[in-house]
């Protein structure tokens, strides 16, 4: 480690006031990448704001056809609350299967959700339901904000507030897990959104743990289950290896592999 400022803002304003006066402060949520970046030296800001105390970054609440997720909310808080196992179980699922006991009650989604590693859980579910980053300056849709490897839409000094997770008719998730680590070896979230009078809805598929460039949607995939929303409709697609991480969990060829298998089963999980 080595000597850095540290500040625990009471409120939002006074934690964006901090970053965007000085550009080498990092904000910290959980600190569950951040901390042991810190340790190696992989990353150095002069100054860290603490999010922990911003009453503004918490809660769970439905607003709507909408589950809105505070910042702040740690995994643990997503798997256990009744909110989110009535409106979205598929998500209280993902929360409950992250790191072990010690990661879930630390790290929060938001954390999670700005940290945007390739491995991780969260990002799958956000952009496999269409949910849109709440921020202290804007709202950016799914689509919009991941951007590549660790990299979103976010500015410097912007602070996501909450996620708005629309409520789908239908939502699974299925992860093939690093034993050691319990991050996605290759994982899919799919949805159903519900349709109108005229529409059958949305259906969204979205991979983590296998791209390059981080979570990505299969259109192929949506097409299928757009047509016929059932595991056979995806037991049988190809996914090219372009594109795909090669490391030493597994090649690209084997994450290729992998994905309509782990399609499969979160199509089930959603009917389950």
């Amino acid at each position: 480690m080595y000597g850095f400022d540290y500040v625990r803002p009471a409120n939002l304003s006074e934690a964006a006031r901090l970053l965007s006066a000085n550009g080498a402060a990092r904000p910290i949520a959980g600190g569950q990448t951040l901390i042991p970046t810190l340790k190696q030296r992989l990353a150095q800001p002069a100054m860290l704001v603490d999010l922990g105390g911003i009453a503004e970054l918490k809660g769970i609440r439905k607003d709507g056809s909408a589950l809105v997720i505070g910042a702040m909310v740690t995994h643990a808080e997503v798997a256990g609350s009744a909110e989110v196992r009535g409106a979205i179980p598929a998500l209280a699922r993902l929360a409950e299967g992250i790191g072990d006991p010690q990661v879930r009650h630390v790290g929060t989604i938001g954390g999670s959700v700005a940290n945007n590693d390739p491995a991780a859980d969260y990002p799958a579910a956000v952009l496999g339901l269409g949910a849109t980053i709440v921020t202290n300056k804007r709202q950016i849709e799914a689509d919009k904000y991941f951007t590549g490897m660790f990299l979103t839409a976010l500015e410097p000094g912007e602070i996501i507030t909450a996620i708005r997770f629309p409520i789908p008719e239908k939502a699974g998730y299925a992860k093939f897990e690093q034993r050691a680590s319990r991050y996605c070896l290759v994982s899919v979230f799919v949805s159903k959104s519900k349709g109108g009078m005229f529409s059958s809805g949305e259906v969204r598929v979205a991979v983590s743990g296998a791209g390059q460039r981080g979570v990505f949607r299969v259109a192929a995939a949506e097409q299928a289950l757009k047509a016929n929303f059932s595991p056979e409709a995806v037991s049988s697609l190809k996914v090219a290896k372009d594109g795909l991480i090669s490391d030493l969990h597994g090649s690209a060829e084997y994450r290729a592999a992998l994905i309509p298998v782990m399609a499969e089963r979160a199509v089930a999980a959603a009917l389950a």
